[in-house]
This record gives structure tokens, C-alpha cells and sequence, in this order.
């Protein structure tokens, strides 16, 4: 055990006691914010035994367990991570417990593909200005259903997150920063009738794996066990491991230093995580290596990118070259081709039937003349239809794309400003008001991409 342990001072039932006490001090449910970590799921324990614990009278109060689900979550997590799920709802309607148990995901139209291949947002990097990934994949997901919980109930919710001043020093000072003087609970920064209590903030690595493993030989009141978590964590190479002595499957568990996050994730240089799991066993997650590998390598390449924002602004770079947009058309079809390969080698769904009818939708409203571009795709990788593939009409026959084509280039006008009045002028036709369509024709011809040559040129004769 850790010297500063908060076992040292401090008992397992106290801690309960404690938890009991705000349980009961007020009628607001509660929110538990789920990852399947060591941490959370700690939370999720020590809730869910103090309820076990009370008379049928005193359990008044829902609790609503969230997990959210990126939709690119590493295979082995997503599965352990369902599975938790479904044993937590059953086992809290055995027990007649109030507790509700809910993974939610981003919507299809704004998840990690429907961005990077719908809209070809470049893939996040660390350092990155455009690292949109964090808040629409999981913190906005997890904060609407928040939110719909708040407006359910009709009143103030108190949410219960997994996190502890033993982390990291940066963390506990921000999480002492956010203390209110004599008070367990802290307003939450972003949600509005919405407070935050932090019931593990005292513990260390130590204590936690003592909770998941010391109690009952690891067993969890809903009906799993913690060290499948241990052999995860072993497995990711992830650098949470128990305090010695513990054991899963019969070997003393050894572990590195990252966190479970998305198999595709940009932001790490090395997923630990994945290549984890792979070293550990786990073959079958090479073809998740290989393609993240691959569209980081894509991302700053010429070829791939555009030479404009998607709202038709440019930049130089500070070497005097244009500065990167978002995936070209080509690319973004060359992305879905190589994940819907890599679906099929591993025969696990990596993009889901929303997401590529939200992709197509984009497609369509954004570049796709012919409108047949990601259903013909898709039969060709899969040799299977799409449902809506006998219902896709061509707004313009390639023939007549073609032709447009050559007439662009004949007259040195870029295809892509052809394309856009095509697809303007279609989206506009039903309104009764000219000027909407006139306006956005404007807007569509005086973008800075076309005359950033001519306004460059005249800059550098006012020099």
C-alpha cells in the first residue's frame, strides 16, 4: 500500500458512510460518468453497494450510469465496455435498485468519420489548432444526456466522476482549485444546474485496485469481475496495474504508462494502448495499427490536402506556401475505401450504417454531382448494397459531369467553383425569395481562393 494511502486514516465502510450520507442528504439524482476504467468503475461499486446497502424506502433517488461511446473505441474496451453495461442494467432491475444504466454515442452526422470523410476535417494532432476530436466525440455526447436527465427529473443533478488528486499534480490542483470551503460537492463548470461530487478524490492507485480486488475476490455486485479489468489493463500495457502481490489468471501483471482512448486516435505519436494489446496477444488488432499508421501519414502530405478552408479562405505558410484545408475529395473516398477494407479483414464494424448514410448526405449536399459515388464504393469493397442505393438518383450523368470538366479547363475555370453554383442552385431552387440564391452565388464568387493570386500579386507591388 501507499505510505500516503487513504486507507491508512480512513475505512472502506467510512468512505461508504460518506457516500451514503450525500445519497441522502437531498432529493437530486445522481450521474455517474462511466468509462469502464479502474476509477470509474470503482465509483459505480461503491454506489452501487451503499444503495444495496439501504432499506427500499431510503433508495428515493435515481442514478443514472453514462458511458459514452466514441464510436472508435478500441474493439476489446467497446466489448467489455457493452458488456458492463448490460450486466449493470440487469443487475440493478434484479435488485430493484434505481439505477439506469445508458451508453450514448455522438450523432452520426458528427462522429470522427462523418468529419474526417464526410467533411475531411484533417485527423487532430497534439499540438494541433484544430483538435476538434475530445468534445463532439465524448464530452458533448455525455453533457446533452446530462442535460436531458436535468430536464427529466426537473431539477439540479449531482454528477459523480472518478477522478483523484493522486493522478497527477496538475489534476489536484485543479480539482482543489474548484473546491468550495466545507462542502463535498463543487458547482459543474460547463452544466448549469448541475454539481459535481468527486467520492474517490482521496485515494491512491493502491487503494483503488484494493476496492476492485480485495472485496470479495474481485467480484462486482452486478456480476462480473475486476480482474478481466486487471488483464485489460496488463494487456494495454496501460500503466495502472494493482499494487503488488495481485494477481489475474495466475501471473503477476506488468504494465507501461497510457490510458485506453480510440484505436484510430492522431493525438499520441504511439498508441501505446493498441500496440499493447497487440504484443500482449491480441493479432487480430494489427489491422487497426496499420491503417492509423497510414492516415497519419496522409495528413500533411500535398497531395491529400486542399488549398483552402472549407469557408473558401486561404493562408500561407510562414515558408511562403499555401497553407492545408481539409482532405480532398479524392482522399476523403480513398479514407472509406481503406477503413471499409480494413472492416472487412477484421469482420468488425468500424463505421456504422448511420454514419455512412450521414457521410453520403455530406457527400451530396458538398460534392458528390453524381450522388452515386459512396454507395457504389461501399458494393464494390463489400459486395453488398447500402439500403438506400436503388433510391440514389444522379443529379448531373457523368457524361454530362465530363463535359463540364473539359469546359472548365478550356476556359481556366476551376471545376471545383462549377461544381459549387451546380449544387447552390439546387439547394436554393424552392425558395421564392431571388435574393437568398443571389446572395449565395455572391458569396460562392467572391471567396478568397479565387483571387488570392490577383491580391497577391497586387500586395507585392505595393511593397
Amino acid at each position: 500500500m501507499a505510505i500516503n494511502s487513504y486507507f491508512n486514516e480512513n475505512t472502506l465502510e467510512e468512505l461508504i458512510e460518506e457516500i451514503k450520507y450525500v445519497y441522502k442528504s437531498d432529493e437530486r439524482p445522481w450521474v455517474i460518468g462511466y468509462s469502464g476504467g479502474k476509477d470509474s468503475t470503482t465509483v459505480v461499486e461503491l454506489v452501487y453497494k451503499m444503495i444495496l446497502s439501504l432499506p427500499n424506502e431510503q433508495r428515493k433517488k435515481n442514478v443514472y450510469i453514462v458511458s459514452s461511446d466514441t464510436l472508435i473505441e478500441n474493439p476489446l474496451i467497446k466489448i467489455y465496455l457493452n458488456k458492463m453495461n448490460k450486466l449493470l442494467g440487469e443487475a440493478a432491475e434484479k435488485d430493484k435498485l434505481p439505477i439506469i444504466s445508458t451508453m450514448v454515442t455522438p450523432p452520426a452526422n458528427n462522429s470522427f468519420w462523418a468529419n474526417v470523410i464526410g467533411r475531411g476535417f484533417p485527423t487532430p494532432r497534439m499540438n494541433g489548432s484544430f483538435r476538434w476530436c475530445t468534445d463532439r466525440l465524448k464530452i458533448n455526447p455525455s453533457a446533452d444526456y446530462i442535460r436531458s436527465v436535468i430536464k427529466k427529473e426537473g431539477q439540479e443533478v449531482v454528477v459523480l466522476l472518478g477522478v483523484r488528486k493522486a493522478e497527477s499534480i496538475a489534476r489536484k490542483r485543479r480539482i482543489e482549485g474548484r473546491e468550495l470551503a466545507n462542502r463535498l460537492m463543487n458547482r459543474h463548470e460547463t452544466i448549469q444546474d448541475a454539481y459535481v461530487y468527486n467520492p474517490i478524490v482521496e485515494l491512491t492507485t493502491d487503494d483503488v485496485w484494493d476496492v476492485l480486488l480485495r472485496l470479495d475476490g474481485g467480484k462486482t455486485p452486478w456480476g462480473s469481475n475486476n480482474n478481466e479489468l486487471v488483464s485489460l489493463y496488463a494487456g494495454a500495457d496501460s500503466g495502472e496495474c494493482p499494487f503488488a502481490g495481485i494477481q489475474a489468471g495466475g501471473q503477476t501483471q506488468s504494465c507501461g504508462n497510457s490510458r485506453f482512448g480510440c484505436w484510430v486516435c492522431t493525438v499520441v505519436k504511439e498508441d501505446k494502448s493498441l500496440n499493447g494489446f497487440i504484443r500482449s496477444g491480441h493479432r487480430e488488432l494489427i489491422p487497426l495499427a496499420e491503417f492509423r499508421t497510414w492516415i497519419m501519414s496522409i495528413r500533411d502530405q500535398d497531395e491529400y490536402r486542399e488549398k483552402k478552408r472549407r469557408n473558401g479562405t486561404v493562408y500561407e505558410t510562414k515558408a511562403g506556401k499555401m497553407g492545408y484545408g481539409p482532405f480532398t475529395w479524392e482522399a476523403r473516398q480513398l479514407i472509406l475505401e481503406k477503413l471499409l477494407l480494413t472492416q472487412k479483414k477484421m469482420g468488425y464494424e468500424l463505421i456504422t450504417i448511420d454514419e455512412l448514410k450521414a457521410i453520403d448526405e455530406i457527400w451530396d449536399d458538398e460534392l458528390d454531382l453524381s450522388r452515386r459515388t459512396l454507395v457504389e464504393l461501399y458494393e464494390k469493397i463489400t459486395g453488398e448494397k447500402l439500403p438506400w442505393y436503388h433510391y440514389k438518383e444522379a443529379l448531373i450523368d457523368a457524361e454530362t459531369v465530363n463535359e463540364l470538366e473539359k469546359l472548365a479547363e478550356e476556359n481556366n475555370v476551376p471545376f471545383d467553383l462549377v461544381r459549387n453554383v451546380i449544387l447552390s442552385v439546387y439547394h436554393n431552387k424552392n425558395y421564392s425569395n431571388q435574393k437568398i440564391m443571389k446572395d449565395e452565388l455572391e458569396r460562392l464568387l467572391n471567396q478568397q481562393w479565387l483571387h488570392h493570386k490577383v491580391l497577391k500579386e497586387i500586395e507585392d507591388e505595393d511593397k
